[in-house]
C-alpha cells in the first residue's frame, strides 16, 4: 500500500532504515526497506541515489530483501515476476500516483511521458497533466525496476530520461525483448 502526507504534500519519512545490496548483471544495486516493505531500489551511484542510507547489511537480512532478490533474479533471467515484494512510498501524493501508473506498464513495453500524463489525467479526471511534471516524478523513482521507469520514452521515439543511465535502459528494454530499432538515443540528435 502506498503513504504520503497530505499535509503540505510533504513525504512521510520512515522511522528506520535498513539496506541490502545485490550483485546484478548490470551493476550493483542498492535495497532499502522500512522494516517490512521495499522503499528503495537503485543502481550503484545512479541519479537521486540516496546519501543518507546506513551502512549495507546494517540490520541484519530482511525478509522482504529475500523476496526482492528472488525478485530480481527471476527479471534478470530474462522473465517476467509473477509476484512483487510488499512497496512502500515516502514522497508527494503526485510522485507516488505517477509510479503506481507505471506499474501499469507490461513487461516488454513502453509509453511515452504524454501517454502516461494521459492515463493519469483519464483517471482523476483532470483536462491535463503535464508530460514535464509526469517526466520529473519518473525520473525520482526510488524503486527501479519494480517501478519500471525505464519503459518510459520520449513522445519523439529517443530513449531518455532514465536515471541509472541510457545504456542500461537500453540492456533492460533489450531483456525485455523491446526491438530497439525504432527508438533513438538521444545523444544521437
Amino acid at each position: 500500500m502506498a503513504r504520503a502526507t497530505a499535509e503540505n504534500d510533504r513525504p512521510a519519512e520512515p522511522a528506520t532504515i535498513h539496506t541490502s545490496h545485490y550483485d546484478s548483471p548490470l551493476g550493483g544495486i542498492t535495497l532499502s526497506s522500512d522494516g517490512k516493505e521495499l522503499a528503495g531500489l537503485w543502481f550503484d551511484g545512479q541519479r537521486h541515489f540516496p546519501g543518507n542510507l546506513p551502512p549495507v547489511g546494517e540490520g541484519g537480512e530482511l525478509p522482504v530483501f529475500a523476496l526482492t532478490k528472488k525478485w530480481l533474479d527471476v527479471y534478470f533471467s530474462g522473465r517476467e515476476p509473477s509476484f512483487q515484494p510488499p512497496l512502500t512510498f515516502h514522497s508527494t501524493m503526485f510522485r507516488v500516483a505517477v509510479w503506481i501508473a507505471l506499474r501499469d506498464i507490461p513487461f516488454g513495453r513502453t509509453m511515452t511521458y504524454g501517454e502516461v500524463a494521459g492515463m493519469l489525467a483519464k483517471y482523476y479526471r483532470l483536462p491535463h497533466v503535464s508530460a514535464r511534471a509526469i517526466g520529473g516524478a519518473v525520473g525520482h523513482n526510488p524503486i527501479s525496476l519494480i517501478i519500471p521507469c525505464h519503459r518510459v520514452v520520449g513522445s519523439d521515439g529517443s530513449l531518455t530520461g532514465y536515471a541509472g543511465g541510457i545504456e542500461r535502459k537500453c540492456r533492460l528494454l533489450e531483456l525485455e525483448g523491446v526491438d530497439l530499432s525504432r527508438f533513438s538515443d538521444p545523444k544521437s540528435k
